[in-house]
């Protein structure tokens, strides 16, 4: 379990097909505090490490990505280079600062607008229509990892919709979220309450 709050931007600094797709990742984490099956959302995709190292302040981990996530994310996030949010996975105890996630992405979501207002930025994504009657006004969403809270949602005729969210000078940041243009995907991951509310309606429907 994950709350959507970033910890630390990685870089892919190495990529292997080795049946999985082998990363390794680079960030300003202490080597000593990641341990060996341990978990960590990148850009919002709950992954185990494999094998660690480096010094405090530059780490290095590896993870392995099945061909299955490769297919529900983001095209072209696994590529070397790209920058990932990082959040290891939630101890007991800890602050639950954002809201639950569990680090499985549910769709990919297009950025449609991009529009800089004061100090934030407001971004709209487009969601797919299966993804539509989980997203509400002022309801969370996770956005590449990020927890946000959605201001407002407008449906579509196809049966899409588009939601906008506001991107504050530190979240900007502090994550991935300040480099977005219009045209860029991201995972989605909707809140897990809103999962269950929609089977039960769906089951209350049927009887």
């Amino acid at each position: 379990m994950f709350t959507g709050i970033v910890t630390a931007i990685g870089t892919i600094d190495s990529t292997h097909q080795r049946g999985d797709l082998r990363l390794r990742i680079t960030a300003p984490l202490d080597p000593a505090r990641i341990d060996i099956g341990a978990s960590i959302a990148c850009s919002g995709v709950c992954l185990t490490v494999v094998e660690r190292g480096g010094t405090p302040g530059d780490a290095w981990f590896e993870v392995d990505v099945s061909g299955e996530t490769v297919s529900r994310t983001v095209p072209g996030m696994w590529e070397r280079g790209r920058r990932l949010n990082l959040e290891p996975s939630l101890r007991l105890g800890d602050e639950l600062g954002g809201h639950i996630v569990t680090g499985h992405v549910d769709s990919v979501g297009e950025v449609v607008l991009v529009r800089q207002e004061g100090g934030s930025w407001h971004v709209a994504v487009r969601a797919r229509a299966e993804m539509s009657p989980f997203i509400a006004e002022k309801g969370s969403i996770t956005v590449d990892g990020v927890s946000l809270t959605v201001n407002d949602v407008r449906d579509r005729s196809d049966g899409a919709c588009d939601f906008m969210l506001n991107i504050i000078p530190h979240t900007a940041e502090v994550t991935t979220l300040g480099d977005l243009k219009e045209g860029d995907r991201v995972n989605l991951e909707i809140d897990v309450l809103a999962r269950y509310l929609k089977r039960m309606q769906s089951l209350a429907a049927t009887r």
